[in-house]
């Protein structure tokens, strides 16, 4: 079997000696970082994570650190999200937009600090991006990448566990929450969140060489509640229809397209990037395509790449995202659909790797 071979351009990360003592069965490379697939299996890590706890590597979140006067100015015009809420006590979920209205990142962002900003990323190259506005618009700030890596504690004894590092504290972050707690003598922000609805924590871990030790200590301090290392899981995540940026949504697709509605504010459209594209799909009615829940029927492999969906022939969407749920019975998938086929019950068929499927559109995801 071909194996990732990590190097100046493909990192390890500070928790990557605890990943290979757990088992690791498999590493992805994301933002020019290893990033962990499976352990025992999708299916066995997925149950576990919805009965237990697991402690997540997911350093390869990058954070884009955007500091000085102008920080919050600046990362307000990448965003057609109104950042007001946004505060030491209080993260948000951003999509950040091109010219043209096309997302190019779903990040998270957090105050780090006075005129401090960090932009947790999908996988993209959206330090550069940040890097060319601030130089060519003249804006008052420092851009850079931190040495910053964050740790996710997942599933439902994540609460308990965290609280027995960090202390009850913890209890009291609501969901997508922030709040600096001490863990080694080192002030860390810990942020109710994470990519599973599992319930969980991310630890945003500053000091590559406090990486273990923090591993460590979960694990130590987890051992009665049947903690175990893992991963982003793909059955739980197309079940929760939590989208991966570059498989369910492109620059190809805009916020509305991808079911972001609720995160594009009609007072930003006249500020930030890709704007008036957005107000222009707005008022033409919203748009032709966007992200639906499909059921896909008969046995399917791997989805490795996009899977066409078809009506009479026609092209009428994408799959990027099928895998089957053991929980739920059927094969569960992400499809961007047109508006005359994303209607709940309309019957496709999807042209698959393994052979042509019957597909149904579903009314809503499954959790």
């Amino acid at each position: 079997m071909a194996v990732i071979s990590p190097n100046r351009r493909v990192r390890k990360t500070p928790f990557s000696a605890g990943v290979d003592a757990a088992g690791i069965g498999g590493y992805t490379v994301y933002n020019h970082m290893l990033l962990p697939t499976f352990f025992e299996s999708v299916e066995a890590d997925c149950a576990h994570l919805k009965q237990h706890v697991q402690v997540w590597d997911v350093s390869c979140e990058r954070q884009v650190q955007i500091k000085g006067p102008d920080a919050r100015r600046l990362l307000q015009i990448l965003t057609p999200r109104d950042l007001a809420r946004l505060s030491p006590d209080r993260c948000l979920y951003v999509p950040i937009t091109d010219q043209g209205g096309g997302m190019i990142n779903d990040p998270v962002a957090l105050q780090a600090g006075p005129d401090t900003y960090w932009v947790s990323i999908a996988d993209s190259d959206l330090l550069l991006w940040v890097l060319a506005i601030a130089g060519t618009g003249g804006f008052d700030v420092e851009v850079c990448e931190p040495d910053v890596s964050p740790l996710a504690v997942q599933g439902p004894k994540a609460e308990d566990l965290m609280a027995r590092v960090f202390g009850d504290t913890v209890r009291e972050i609501r969901f997508f929450g922030c709040k600096r707690l001490t863990f080694g003598g080192q002030n860390w922000i810990v942020a109710r969140s994470g990519w599973s609805k599992q319930g969980g924590f991310e630890i945003y871990v500053e000091g590559s060489e406090h990486g273990m030790e923090l591993w460590l200590a979960l694990f130590a301090a987890g051992e009665d509640l049947n903690v175990r290392a893992g991963c982003p899981n793909n059955i739980e995540r197309i079940e929760s229809g939590l989208l991966s940026y570059g498989s369910d949504m492109t620059r190809d697709n805009t916020p509305l397209e991808c079911g972001l509605d609720r995160y594009v504010s009609a007072n930003q459209l006249g500020h930030c990037f890709g704007g008036r594209a957005l107000r222009e799909q707005i008022e033409a009615g919203g748009p032709e395509r966007q992200i639906r829940p499909i059921v896909i029927e008969g046995e399917i492999g791997p989805c490795t790449g996009s899977w066409p969906l078809l009506s009479e022939g026609r092209e009428v969407g994408r799959v990027a995202s099928a895998a089957f749920s053991p929980e739920f019975g059927v094969n569960v998938a992400i499809g961007m659909v047109e508006r005359s086929h994303w209607a709940p019950g309309t019957r496709i068929e999807i042209e698959t790797e393994h052979g042509m499927r019957r597909a149904v559109v579903q009314e809503s995801f499954w959790r």
